[in-house]
């Protein structure tokens, strides 16, 4: 039995939504190897699976006080957002649609309640802390007429989303998660960084 246990909530039976804006207060949880989210998913992947149908990370932090890699702390100072999207799981481009905040003060996103804020219209996702931006995602504001557009991925593909709006697939109905993970190997937690405090990251992404 793996010694680590994961966790959710999830509305996708209770509520979901298409546009609009959500606001709530949230202390990230500290603790080595944490990985705490409020994300949302599509009710129905209307355009197949992931990441074809979309994905919404609010927020995501990693637990760890202290740990650096590649010369910056990437810890539970930081906080992300991100949008999965693509026609196919090896052309994901949330690169282009994420953002992320590190606190340089010594007030780490644990010590206290930040206000996190995520605005979703018919043309733009934007996300928020205290105020302040971490990732705005606009295909006609980026100059393009859609995010198959934004994406420009190589040809051959077939558009899933060519006959639906310049949001697809962020157009559809979506529901909230509300989750804290622990580990994974999909390279969140990097190897060969230095934890302070605890040791080393016990496993390897290659595992």
């Amino acid at each position: 039995m793996n010694p680590a246990i994961s966790a959710r909530i999830r509305t996708l039976q209770s509520f979901t939504f298409k546009y609009g804006k959500v606001t709530f207060q949230a202390k990230m949880p500290k603790g080595d190897w944490l990985w705490p989210a409020i994300w949302l998913m599509p009710a129905k992947n209307a355009y197949g699976g992931w990441p074809s149908s979309g994905e919404i990370d609010i927020v995501e932090s990693r637990g760890n006080v202290r740990m650096e890699c590649s010369g910056g702390r990437l810890d539970v100072s930081c906080i992300s957002s991100n949008l999965h999207w693509g026609p196919r799981y090896e052309y994901n481009q949330y690169e282009k649609t994420g953002g992320e905040i590190c606190k340089n003060d010594g007030t780490d996103f644990n010590t206290k309640f930040s206000e996190f804020e995520m605005e979703w219209t018919e043309t733009y996702i934007q996300t928020k802390v205290d105020g302040e931006v971490i990732m705005r995602a606009s295909p006609t504001e980026a100059g393009y007429a859609s995010f198959w557009d934004y994406g420009q991925f190589p040809g051959g593909l077939d558009n899933p989303w060519k006959y639906n709006s310049p949001m697809a697939p962020f157009d559809q109905e979506f529901y909230l998660i509300f989750n804290v993970a622990v580990g994974g190997t999909n390279g969140f937690f990097p190897d060969g960084c230095v934890n302070y405090g605890s040791g080393a990251k016990p496993w390897n992404n290659q595992s």
